[in-house]
């Protein structure tokens, strides 16, 4: 019996050194400014969201002249060379932005396009065209939009936004759905520089919760789910496995031994 009771003794020290809190990442802090409800005129303003060209951005810029004659096409494919460039898809496809704002093209030179919006600077460089081409073609595609799902999810990384915006529900998706250790009624999306984060909690196990909110998620975003606070407990109990198993071994014969002493005839067993 003493030793049962020594045993178990041993066991919640050990656990009880187990802390959830190493498992979570983003914890709450005074700085972090955290959303519960959002108004219908900001989600109005999210649904309407539209990225605007930063400086670190790749762009893809494909230019045409669309009354070209025959004696242009040599024109045409030079123009063209922007849009070739995203088939590697390696990281340095399309244009680079330059931290002041200006990317460089065939024709018309450096022409600053950070702060516009990909519509907004087709339409600036197709006037810029105009002076060289009868009738130039330019579509404008922002080719680095992604975010970021970490945590309790199948797949967690980075996930290309193809649209400018995506859903919550889309980017689980993508991300191979939540583990069985996966938090639901506290998922955090942070948004906002290093410096001036904000985060907002969605409980997905409530719909009725969900409607105050808002699903949808901007280019730089990072989704975070947190794991069940039983995680710490399993993760302990499963590094811990191979000590009890180590003191069962040796212990055995030696209780063994004690009971063969006593006149009790018992496999005594200590874990299994």
């Amino acid at each position: 019996m003493k030793y049962t009771t020594f045993f178990i003794i041993a066991a919640g020290l050990l656990f009880s050194g187990c802390s959830t809190q190493s498992f979570k990442m983003f914890g709450e802090s005074d700085s972090v400014v955290k959303t519960i409800a959002v108004s219908d005129l900001n989600y109005s303003e999210e649904v309407q969201f539209e990225w605007k060209i930063v400086k670190g951005d790749r762009v893809e810029i494909n230019i045409a002249n669309l009354t070209a004659g025959e004696g242009d096409q040599q024109l045409n494919q030079m123009l063209s060379r922007g849009g070739q460039q995203t088939l590697a898809r390696d990281g340095t496809e399309g244009y680079l932005i330059a931290n002041n704002g200006l990317v460089r093209l065939p024709l018309i030179g450096a022409v600053e396009i950070m702060g516009l919006t990909e519509n907004q600077a087709a339409e600036k460089l197709s006037n810029l065209y105009k002076q060289y081409l009868r009738n130039p073609y330019v579509s404008i595609k922002i080719l680095n939009q992604k975010l970021y799902v970490l945590g309790e999810v199948k797949s967690p990384g980075v996930v290309q936004v193809t649209n400018g915006t995506m859903t919550l529900f889309e980017a689980l998706a993508r991300s191979g759905d939540l583990t069985n250790d996966a938090e639901r009624t506290n998922v955090r999306v942070i948004r906002g520089g290093l410096r001036d984060p904000q985060m907002r909690e969605i409980n997905l196990a409530d719909m009725s919760q969900m409607k105050l909110t808002s699903l949808i998620l901007q280019p730089n975003d990072i989704i975070y789910i947190q794991p069940r606070a039983m995680k710490a407990y399993n993760v302990a109990f499963a590094e811990q496995t191979p000590f009890f198993s180590m003191i069962n071994t040796m212990m055995s014969p030696f209780l063994s031994a004690i009971s063969l002493k006593n006149g009790q005839i018992t496999n005594v067993v200590l874990f299994k």
